[in-house]
């Protein structure tokens, strides 16, 4: 009975055309400004481009037809589940309300209409694909939402902040304005910080044949360079042959389905592994550089795979700790309860739940797994773009993230682990939010808290 019932209310918010749709209002000029801008028939025309480009039919249509309304999906969902299971917040409605609303009305939609899609898939969805797990047809949600950001991109209604991310590397490659200059110092100083602890320790640059390119986003030496020190160290301390690569790999574009500039940005960095004759690309803890980088890039550029390896950072810790070129001192071992946040894209995308539990359990005392946990985790509700949206959007990013702090409540933990950038400021946001006693950690934090220091990487 509590299903049909979920199913009634789904069918009430679909065939209501927003009416159902209630939302505080939020001000943003890239939605407010721009859809003044709009008329039905540009946004008709960019419709049916996109959607006849697509072949629509095999594509989009005929998953909606599949749909039967189940609500299986909705239970999956923590924006749902974080409104006290309002219907609007469902996967099925979010695509209903927008997509198919497009298909049927053939691209005759308004322009306040379209306004309101844009919400929906840039401040009420992280992508995170946890819905499709629990759809019967397997019907990929995450990819018919992001479709629909596509369209409204092509339209330039985008929230402002997102926006002005994507201008930044479609300018530059680089998502916060940073200049080759402001980089390579960067570079320079955090090798001095990292000499006064390790003898002779470098942060080598565009090393031809290295065995290790690394790379990073523009925040790391715009505003955390302590980031790259503390791969440095890490880097250092195994002997690994490696170099930096000064390619930003921040894929904002990936989030406000700015396929060309996205194009762009993976093309560097897979040029720059080529020129430089390196065996091996890692990852810095980010969850969408890894997606961008491993699974977006070659069919944006034509290939069948990647040419290189590419790793995620707790990828190659694992790989290093298991070989035993870094080893964990017992002595040092975390004590206190520590949690793990799984990141969407390296765990339920990649599989790497249990890589990320080997660490944790190496280096920690007390491990409380969330639950649900690996791939049934909930996305932090900050990737998928939408910690990029940024500030005028952070209540309702919260507000959407109740559910994940009960869960991170429900462990008790006073450490939780966050290996990917967004993860780590989207936790770090609910912890303060929801005022819940915890810290939040990169695993570089903890693995360099733990780990065994030869003596001769001692420097006095």
């Amino acid at each position: 009975m509590a299903v049909v019932e979920k199913v009634k209310e789904l069918e009430k918010v679909v065939s209501s055309e927003f009416k159902e749709y209630k939302r505080k209002p939020v001000a943003d000029p890239g939605l407010d400004e721009t859809v003044k801008k709009l008329t039905p028939e540009k946004i008709e025309k960019v419709i049916n481009a996109v959607l006849n480009m697509r072949k629509s039919a095999a594509t989009f249509a005929a998953p909606l037809e599949t749909c039967i309304h189940c609500a299986l999906c909705s239970g999956a969902c923590h924006w749902y589940l974080s409104h006290d299971k309002d219907p609007t917040y469902a996967p099925v409605a979010k695509v209903r309300m927008t997509l198919w609303e497009m298909i049927k009305r053939k691209g005759k939609v308004s322009p306040e209409f379209m306004k309101q899609c844009a919400r929906i898939v840039f401040c009420e969805c992280n992508l995170c694909r946890r819905c499709s797990m629990y759809c019967p047809f397997g019907i990929d949600i995450a990819f018919q939402l992001g479709m629909v950001r596509r369209i409204c991109f092509l339209l330039g209604l985008v929230p402002q902040i997102l926006m002005d991310y994507d201008n930044s590397l479609s300018a530059t490659l680089t998502q916060l304005w940073i200049n080759q200059a402001d980089w390579i110092d960067t570079l320079q100083w955090q090798e001095e910080e990292v000499r006064s602890e390790i003898k002779n320790a470098r942060i080598p640059v565009d090393k031809e044949g290295a065995e290790i390119m690394y790379v990073v986003l523009g925040t790391e030496p715009k505003l955390a360079p302590q980031f790259i020190a503390n791969m440095a160290k890490i880097m250092n301390y195994a002997g690994i042959d490696w170099t930096f690569s000064t390619a930003d790999y921040a894929n904002q574009s990936m989030f406000a389905r700015d396929a060309e500039t996205m194009q762009r940005i993976v093309r560097e960095v897979y040029e720059d592994a080529l020129r430089l004759k390196v065996k091996r690309i890692v990852t810095t803890e980010c969850g969408h550089a890894l997606h961008g980088l491993g699974y977006a890039a070659p069919p944006l550029l034509g290939w069948k795979e990647g040419p290189i390896e590419f790793l995620h950072a707790t990828e190659f810790y694992y790989e290093l700790l298991t070989t035993g070129k870094i080893k964990i001192d017992k002595n040092k071992r975390i004590k206190g309860p520590v949690t793990l946040q799984d990141p969407c894209n390296l765990v339920r995308h990649r599989g790497a739940g249990e890589k990320l539990r080997y660490l944790i359990r190496e280096m920690c005392e007390d491990f409380v797994d969330m639950y649900p946990n690996r791939e049934h985790n909930f996305c932090c509700n900050a990737g998928g773009g939408e910690i990029a949206i940024g500030p005028p959007w952070k209540r309702v990013r919260l507000e959407g993230a109740r559910a994940k702090a009960e869960q991170i409540k429900a462990t008790g933990a006073k450490i939780i682990c966050a290996p990917c950038h967004n993860c780590h400021v989207g936790i770090h946001d609910v912890v303060k939010f929801y005022n819940i006693d915890a810290e939040v950690k990169f695993m570089w934090d903890i693995l360099l808290e733990t780990m065994e220091i030869p003596e001769e990487f001692k420097v006095g």
